[in-house]
């Protein structure tokens, strides 16, 4: 698949979460198959680029081109100043968000709620796709709520104001992240339009990801929250869309390995004392569904040092069975 310039290796995306898909973690899907990667939804206001917490999301060194980061506002202007100010730090790609269905974003009128004005969203369009000259994309949902679904005019509006790709999540801001995604609306946008779109939404194994491709048409898929703890979803679903044929779970040792090196850059990225804070929601979604994960996970939130975390991840995994052994969850932590 191809976004403006860039030729992507395959149709696996990373979606863009909060908290989340920082560099650290960025860099280990893209090594671990995804064919590319959005930054955490950025900040348009100028007061808070130089912000700690800001200066890390914008923060892209080492990573592997297209290096694409998310923008969040609500002002035409700002956005398109600050679409300029990350194209000048090395963004090559910037998507606009328009898909956050929290609360404090929406209460500014940003994220989700920008899609009840279809008038401030052309406004924001052409700001920013003439402020830039790389690809600008947008990542939205199908609407407000169910009774006021626009995707289909937004994504017209969008490829008449040169938006360069669409990113659907298959639900309105009113149903936040609560029962099923669903995947007519998408369909119906890839028929409205010529530019690529991409399909997100509940989308956590391979043949759920063929499926959705099949039935929306869509040129890729997008994967957010099934990759929490689960980082080598990515090279499993391309495989599988590639040849049909499944990937075996990884080794023991592997995972151990993987979560060891993505601790490792957790903690030079974010520094001792905030590296261990935030270090621990991703090891307890790489070990909650694993036999003894629950107890590990409670011993975890009293570490309160990165090499003491390091050091019972490590325990962990070689304890847990042989480290040639696959990968196994159990029956009930899966369910």
């Amino acid at each position: 698949m191809r976004l403006g310039p860039y030729e992507l290796p395959n149709n696996v995306f990373v979606a863009p979460m909060a908290g989340v898909t920082d560099r650290p973690f960025r860099r280990l899907c893209k090594s671990l198959g995804a064919g590319h990667a959005v930054s955490e939804m950025a900040a348009s206001n100028p007061r808070l680029w130089a912000s700690e917490k800001t200066a890390r999301r914008l923060n892209h060194d080492g990573e592997r081109a297209p290096v694409a980061v998310q923008l969040a506002g609500a002002e035409p202007a700002m956005l398109a100043e600050a679409a300029r100010y990350n194209v000048g730090r090395g963004a090559q790609i910037i998507d606009l968000n328009m898909g956050c269905p929290a609360k404090k974003v929406c209460n500014v009128a940003c994220g989700s709620a920008l899609l009840r004005d279809v008038g401030h969203v052309a406004r924001i369009l052409e700001a920013v796709v003439s402020a830039v000259d790389v690809p600008v994309t947008l990542k939205y949902r199908t609407g407000w709520d169910p009774e006021s679904r626009n995707a289909v005019e937004i994504a017209q509006l969008a490829q008449a104001h040169g938006i360069a790709a669409l990113t659907l999540h298959g639900r309105t801001r009113a149903c936040g992240f609560k029962g099923h995604a669903e995947y007519d609306t998408i369909r119906a946008v890839k028929r409205a339009v010529a530019i690529p779109v991409i399909a997100n939404g509940d989308i956590d194994c391979a043949e759920k990801a063929r499926a959705v491709l099949a039935y929306t048409g869509a040129d890729a898929v997008m994967i957010g929250r099934a990759a929490q703890g689960r980082p080598w979803i990515f090279r499993e679903v391309a495989h599988f869309l590639r040849t049909g044929e499944h990937l075996p779970p990884p080794r023991v040792e592997e995972v151990r390995e993987l979560l060891l090196a993505h601790l490792d850059d957790h903690y030079r990225f974010y520094g001792e004392s905030v590296g261990v804070r935030t270090a621990r929601k991703h090891i307890i979604w790489y070990t909650r569904r694993l036999d003894g994960g629950e107890r590990f996970c409670e011993h975890m939130n009293a570490i309160d040092d990165c090499a003491g975390q390091a050091r019972a991840v490590d325990g962990f995994f070689r304890a847990h069975g042989e480290l040639g052994d696959r990968l196994h969850y159990t029956p009930r932590a899966l369910h």
